[in-house]
């Protein structure tokens, strides 16, 4: 690397905000914006949820093309490329007629969308991995999924409203797309992080790009970060679907916009900021099991709570919440696993595997939604999220003293 933490002062976390939020955008627009026209247009629930899987889908794949991010062009370079695929796809979206046998094409467009978003998230990462102390990890991680989660909110409740009272609903898909554009200033104010191995030839990088992620999970933190990424675990599955479950509770289009978006970015921003600092303060993958108990006591509540829109409003805002926490404390809980090197490669390999669950989450959901009823996925979700938290606590306390050797040699006696 050209440059390491050390010697360079750490930007503002805020400006990770900004660049993140592209990534949350192109999330937002599909599971609410487009969920909410799609599901009044006569698309299923499990219909929705397929497309909302189609957007999880490159999340947990995106390792395959992360080193590219890594050894290849300049962070910034990255960056201007996918912000920019990102605003076409979305543009794409918006202008399709909203017709339910147009699916598979919506589908292909989410998907290309997605795959977009996550080269935005790539380069971020390089950033932040090279410019942030390992002190103030949960910091970085706090603030950059604030920009995911504003994003969210963004795409969702401004896209949704901007389509429900424009007359056009193309217009929140153009709207949307300029926003994802105009995410790119903070890079003005940020140094260029350099390439994995700077100098070496392209297969030189790869290899070592190779050796930094062989060491990370080799190690106890990497290996238990990736395992507890793996666990459905602050998953926020009902993120995807509220659109889709507003009529349980008598909610209308506003009230979905309202916790897709100006609610959503009002209560998950500071949820993840301070689930970040907070994570700062204790065992990181603790605090992420701590935050995820809590969000499956949330949706219990709401299976148990009244149905009407106020209730729906309170509680997928204290939802949407803790997702927040969940999100800050898994930021922390990657970038301290991950150091400098290979930052994309590392980041993403344990990304991916995080959206596995979310993706399972999400699709259990919509069969549950179908099989039980709306009490019986969110009785669902609360379960499969408490069942998580206590295998990674049941392989935490297995695995607590042994040192990397420890690990490979019961693992080669096994």
């Amino acid at each position: 690397m050209t440059e390491t933490a050390a010697h360079r002062s750490s930007p503002h976390p805020a400006l990770y905000l900004v660049l993140y939020l592209p990534f949350g955008i192109a999330s937002g627009y599909v599971t609410v914006t487009l969920a909410w026209l799609l599901s009044h247009a006569g698309a299923s629930v499990v219909a929705i949820a397929g497309l909302a899987g189609m957007a999880l889908l490159p999340n947990t794949w995106k390792v395959l093309w992360a080193p590219l991010v890594d050894t290849t062009l300049s962070a910034k370079a990255w960056f201007m490329i996918a912000v920019t695929g990102t605003a076409a796809s979305l543009a794409g979206i918006a202008f399709l007629p909203l017709r339910t046998d147009l699916l598979p094409l919506f589908g292909w467009l989410v998907l290309a969308s997605s795959v977009m978003a996550t080269v935005t998230g790539m380069a971020v990462q390089r950033f932040m991995a090279i410019d942030t102390p390992d002190h103030e990890k949960g910091r970085a991680g706090g603030w950059s999924q604030a920009g995911n989660l504003g994003g969210v909110g963004l795409g969702g409740g401004a896209g949704l409203w901007l389509a429900q009272h424009s007359g056009h609903p193309w217009i929140s898909g153009a709207v949307l797309a300029a926003a994802c554009m105009i995410s790119a200033l903070p890079l003005l104010w940020l140094a260029e992080p350099g390439r994995v191995a700077a100098g070496r030839s392209y297969l030189g990088t790869l290899i070592e790009t190779g050796r930094d992620v062989l060491t990370l999970v080799r190690t106890r933190i990497g290996l238990l970060a990736c395992f507890i990424m793996l666990l459905p675990i602050g998953s926020g599955g009902l993120q995807q679907l509220w659109a889709a479950i507003a009529k349980d509770w008598g909610a209308g289009a506003d009230e979905v916009a309202l916790v897709g978006g100006l609610l959503s970015g009002l209560v998950s921003i500071p949820g993840c900021i301070a689930g970040g600092y907070l994570a700062d303060r204790m065992d990181r993958k603790r605090a992420y099991s701590l935050f995820g108990v809590a969000l499956s006591a949330v949706a219990v509540a709401m299976a148990f709570g009244p149905r009407t829109p106020m209730a729906f409003l309170v509680f997928a805002c204290l939802y949407n919440f803790v997702v927040g926490f969940c999100y800050g404390a898994y930021s922390a809980v990657t970038l301290e696993a991950i150091g400098h090197g290979a930052a994309a490669t590392k980041f993403n390999l344990i990304s991916s595997i995080s959206n596995v669950p979310i993706l399972v989450v999400t699709l259990v959901d919509g069969w549950a939604e179908t099989k039980f009823g709306a009490t019986g996925m969110l009785l669902t979700e609360a379960g499969i999220g408490v069942a998580g938290v206590a295998v990674y606590g049941l392989v935490a306390v297995a695995t607590r003293g042994m040192s990397r050797g420890a690990l490979f040699r019961n693992r080669a006696a096994a």
